[in-house]
């Protein structure tokens, strides 16, 4: 969207665009894939955000690239939640953390291509053609779901993990799923879970995905360039973070210590990258890595509510919590860009706005508090002692 010369809350709108829809579909995506399975809604969930790449790659107008935009959010809101239901049936309890630190390793990964390599593409390739490249293969990635996936090990020939009785469908009927919206929402773990998880990855992709490159260029003379490879770090570290977290976790046999503490020192290094100005860069770029690497610890948000509610609830409580995961960069991306207009002092450069430190700090300021928020209400979860249940 080059052409379009707008504001910082502007931008911050537009980019959560994706994250509205993503985020609104995410408990209807846990009840479908309770319900419906996870094959068919993987696959209908990648047509779908094919087609809405096509409509995005070939929009004449901003409004049309917004509704494409719109339908590829709401249509990828399937994919982390359809990956963990799968993971539920296919993988014993013990490795279930660390098979969603990997999911969430892939997903991160094709981030990190939306990035320095998406800009190099765009170097040489127009951005209209780059998209309809991504149609294509995300169509031909849903045509591979259907035939190769199947929902449970026994469709396969395999002997099951869960025993049927605990993860059936317990009727699709519209009585029948406000009852288990309403079933998830009574354990304490699913609410705080819901809000926990925001904090820490509303701080990650707010900076990584829109207000970082900005920030680093300004207050350390660096080129956009190498900012972005800096974000991107971030993201990588992120990614790997995820695995790790989840593997230590699953061998400890607990969930809420290792969390409290990776969370911890996030927002401490959150704290030090924003309001300790002038670091030396390679403090910069150690504090970035380190950050992004705690910031995997999310992923035990997953684990965590799948072993504090009923096996048949758990594709239900992954869409809860995988909503408040995203509801943290849908409401901090736009909150920080508002926070920034505030406090712009007329600044330009190259018909940008460009915003001091103080702005930046007032901006980054609400990550920290949502961060902060996370911290405390960790406190209250309830361990589920995952080792037991082994």
């Amino acid at each position: 969207m080059r052409d379009f010369q707008i504001s910082a809350a502007a931008l911050g709108n537009l980019s959560a665009f994706y994250f509205y829809s993503y985020v609104a579909m995410q408990i209807p995506t846990g009840i479908i894939a309770d319900i419906w399975g996870p094959r068919r809604l993987l696959t209908s969930g990648a047509m779908a955000a094919g087609l809405g790449t096509v409509i995005f790659a070939l929009a004449p107008s901003l409004l049309w690239a917004s509704m494409g935009r719109l339908l590829i959010g709401g249509s990828v809101a399937v994919a982390f939640v359809g990956i963990l239901k799968l993971a539920s049936t296919w993988f014993p309890p013990r490795q279930f953390a660390m098979v969603t630190g990997i999911a969430l390793l892939f997903g991160i990964v094709g981030a990190v291509f939306g990035g320095p390599p998406l800009r190099l593409l765009m170097e040489v390739f127009s951005w209209r053609g780059i998209m309809l490249v991504v149609a294509l293969v995300t169509l031909t990635i849903g045509t591979v779901i259907w035939i190769y996936v199947r929902d449970r090990p026994e469709h396969k020939g395999y002997a099951e993990f869960v025993p049927r009785g605990e993860a059936d469908h317990v009727g699709n009927s519209p009585r029948r799923i406000l009852f288990r919206i309403g079933e998830v929402f009574k354990y304490r773990n699913t609410w705080l879970l819901f809000f926990i998880p925001g904090g820490i990855v509303g701080c990650t992709l707010t900076f990584s995905g829109l207000w970082g490159v900005p920030f680093l260029t300004s207050q350390y003379g660096i080129s956009t360039a190498k900012a972005s490879t800096l974000t991107s770090s971030l993201l990588v570290a992120w990614a790997l973070g995820g695995p790790i977290f989840g593997w230590l976790s699953d061998f400890t046999g607990r969930r809420k210590p290792l969390y409290l503490l990776a969370c911890g020192l996030c927002l401490a290094g959150w704290f030090v990258i924003i309001f300790l100005p002038d670091l030396q860069f390679s403090l910069l770029v150690s504090l970035l890595i380190g950050t992004g690497f705690c910031s995997g610890c999310m992923v035990l948000s997953f684990a965590f509510a799948k072993e504090s509610l009923p096996a048949r609830l758990a594709g239900t409580v992954t869409g809860v919590v995988n909503m408040g995961v995203m509801l943290g960069p849908t409401i901090l991306q736009p909150a920080v860009g508002l926070m920034l207009d505030r406090k712009w002092q007329g600044e330009m450069a190259e018909g940008a706005r460009v915003y001091g430190l103080q702005a930046y700090q007032s901006g980054f300021s609400l990550m920290l508090a949502w961060a902060a928020l996370a911290l405390v209400l960790l406190v209250f979860t309830r361990e589920t002692y995952c080792r037991q249940q082994y």
